[in-house]
């Protein structure tokens, strides 16, 4: 269960009576895109259905059945984040907003890259160009389905290009495990040489080049490496 200190309140008024919940709202994002990747108790503080949260009032059973024709937690529970709103202090709303922002801007850095340079666009840059296509971030809407709003929001201010690159590293055999432990998902082809060194070829976004090699180059003190068609 979510903590009290971390839950807010999902509310639904319907037929005279109010209903409320604490609840994770990140949790309740998860769920409602795919209800069988988040544990259904996860998503609670309280395994109670309320009148009113802050004032510790019950609705009756009646109430319960004649709205959800259950009196059953997890069937209220699911009618009520379905058909209700999320109640967020202004504290709250703007720190879920700020955070999925740069998860937006996070995605897009490192997945898009300047047609020109062939570079990574700075989050900086990507920031400031939300800020001046005045992109409104849904604090309750998954990262996924912002990124492609966002991308096409500030194209006119910065261009973008989603592209693939390869590169070529060589490192020191002796740092093969952590290096190879952490390029495994990209490599492509790799081959161990007649000096002990070893050597892959991996591909990944555009936009994740640098921070690559930055990350590779902290594992080992011997590296080379070079973009390849």
């Amino acid at each position: 269960m979510v903590s009290l200190d971390d839950a807010v309140i999902a509310r639904l008024e319907k037929g005279g009576n109010r209903f409320e919940i604490l609840v994770d709202s990140e949790l309740v994002s998860k769920w409602k895109l795919n209800p069988d990747s988040v544990d259904f108790e996860d998503m609670l503080a309280t395994d109670e259905v309320w009148s009113d949260v802050r004032a510790g009032d019950r609705p009756t059973e009646d109430a319960l059945i004649n709205t959800f024709s259950s009196s059953d937690l997890q069937t209220c529970v699911e009618k009520i984040l379905r058909e209700g709103s999320i109640q967020l202090t202004t504290v709250q709303r703007k720190k879920m907003v700020e955070d999925k922002k740069k998860q937006v801007i996070h995605s897009i850095a490192s997945t898009a890259t300047d047609p020109k340079t062939r570079s990574p666009h700075p989050p900086t840059r990507i920031e400031h160009a939300l800020d001046e296509a005045r992109f409104s971030i849904d604090p309750f809407l998954s990262v996924e389905r912002q990124v492609a709003d966002a991308v096409k929001a500030i194209r006119p201010l910065i261009p973008l290009q989603f592209i693939t690159v390869k590169l070529a590293f060589r490192i020191s055999g002796k740092d093969y495990g952590g290096v190879h432990q952490m390029l495994r998902d990209m490599i492509l082809r790799e081959e161990w040489l007649e000096n002990g060194s070893w050597a892959c070829i991996v591909e990944c976004p555009g936009g994740m080049k640098n921070d690559l090699i930055s990350k590779v180059a902290k594992r080992t003190s011997g590296l080379d490496v070079k973009e390849i068609e």
